[in-house]
């Protein structure tokens, strides 16, 4: 029976969908994609249902999805529950070793297998791993001076030193689609709590993907009069950032989303991951949605 949730779509409507994809499945097939994944599309039950789809789509007509999540608030949800406080400097937990083993605990063991398992269930072929498997992820002690004037410790929160990334073109080779938890492998592989976003952005460089998308829970990157930026040149997103244009947690998934074009992403992606089936929109329509940040060229190309 149809869903009455569902809009109510004519044939030539949906047939005006499926041709506007197209040639945005022949520019994307065989190109990696890496997706952020997080906020309510984490969390609502059919978002998770419309982004497990999606990912599994996206496979089946030969893009190549990688998909980085994060689990901040299941991860704060356990550490409540077993009695310890979470603790935050701006915006980053502060990780004794307690922590981090629940984080790894909520991050490896549930969070990467609920994600796995529900793009599985939509026909795709999603397989689990961490930043420590096959030592995906080498990362060092986060330096207070590279986080934003940082003056304290803050335990296990590590960066990334540099990528491996033979792990994912072996699961790519055999037609997976890697799903990974942002934790880390440190010197004598101790683990280290990495910001999900920023595990993203260096993967999606290292990997030379066509696009790094971030899913949010905003529309994408607002101006001051709450107006949506739908396309950023680097130059103009760095002007936002230096100008406070932008603030709270926009200004880090900025600077991820241009580490990631310094890196080579001709383009990043801020989209509202509130949206049914976002990626889809971004992806195969010819208006997208959010805002995409595009590198600039240099004079004479």
């Amino acid at each position: 029976m149809p869903d009455a949730t569902q809009p109510d779509i004519n044939p030539a409507q949906r047939a005006k969908f499926l041709a506007e994809a197209l040639p945005y499945i022949r520019q994307f097939s065989g190109k990696r994609i890496v997706i952020k994944y997080g906020g309510s599309a984490m969390t609502d039950e059919r978002l998770k249902n419309d982004f497990a789809a999606d990912v599994a789509l996206l496979g089946f007509i030969g893009i190549r999805p990688i998909i980085v999540h994060g689990g901040g608030p299941q991860i704060g949800e356990l550490l409540k529950r077993l009695g310890k406080e979470s603790r935050f400097v701006k915006g980053l937990r502060v990780t004794d070793e307690e922590t981090m083993d629940v984080v790894e605990m909520v991050l490896v063991a549930k969070v990467n297998k609920d994600v796995v398992s529900l793009i599985n269930v939509h026909g795709g072929r999603a397989v689990g791993i961490s930043g420590r498997d096959g030592g995906l992820i080498q990362a060092r002690k986060a330096r207070p001076a590279r986080l934003a004037g940082i003056d304290e410790d803050l335990g296990l929160v590590g960066e990334v030193d540099h990528i491996h990334p033979e792990l994912i073109s072996s699961l790519e080779g055999g037609g997976f689609i890697p799903v990974i938890a942002p934790v880390g492998a440190g010197p004598g592989q101790k683990p280290y709590n990495i910001n999900a976003d920023t595990a993203a952005g260096a993967l999606s460089a290292s990997l030379e993907a066509e696009k790094f998308i971030l899913l949010t829970d905003v529309p994408g990157v607002l101006g001051p009069d709450g107006s949506l930026f739908s396309s950023l040149p680097e130059e103009e997103a760095d002007r936002l950032i230096r100008e406070e244009v932008v603030s709270g947690g926009m200004i880090p998934k900025l600077r991820c989303c241009l580490n990631a074009l310094r890196g080579g992403v001709p383009k990043a992606h801020i989209i509202d991951g509130r949206t049914p089936h976002a990626l889809l929109l971004e992806l195969l329509t010819d208006e997208g949605i959010g805002t995409e940040i595009v590198r600039e060229r240099a004079p004479g190309f």
